[in-house]
């Protein structure tokens, strides 16, 4: 059994404040987990969050490409039977916003594919409200800022 999860959402901001919300580590604390993440090719960090039966609550990461404000990818791993996969996020411009691709790629097997199915309506509520407004949030600051000068 193998399955990919692939969302798309448009925000109405820049890419540039989509890229922050997916790269900042506070802010990525604020909608998915505590971390330690650092765009940066070949860094090594760790999502944590609560542990639960059969996990032990940390997701290691290893950043694989980063392409501001473009291209993000980082291998995602949460060890045991779960499995290791891949998360890719690809930002492009799209009218007056960002359309935000992310593709969860790499669930092999019963319990990964179980997994994906979990994982598939998390991110999307994620994606569509908690980054949602997150990223709004950023962007009226920004252009307060702006009108102020």
């Amino acid at each position: 059994m193998n399955r990919d999860l692939v969302l798309e959402v448009t925000y109405a901001a820049r890419p540039t404040t989509v890229w922050r919300a997916i790269t900042d580590p506070t802010l990525l604390a604020e909608w998915l987990m505590e971390n330690d993440f650092k765009p940066e090719v070949g860094a090594r960090c760790s999502f944590r969050m609560k542990p639960q039966p059969g996990f032990s609550g940390v997701i290691g990461c290893e950043v694989l490409e980063v392409d501001p404000p473009r291209r993000l990818v980082y291998k995602w791993e949460s060890g045991g039977s779960w499995g290791t996969t891949t998360l890719t996020w690809t930002l492009e411009p799209s009218g007056e916003g960002t359309r935000l691709i992310l593709t969860h790629r790499g669930f092999q097997g019963f319990r990964p594919f179980l997994l994906s199915l979990m994982m598939g309506s998390g991110w999307k509520k994620k994606l569509t409200q908690s980054v949602t407004a997150i990223v709004e949030r950023l962007e009226a600051h920004e252009v307060g800022l702006l009108e102020r000068q």
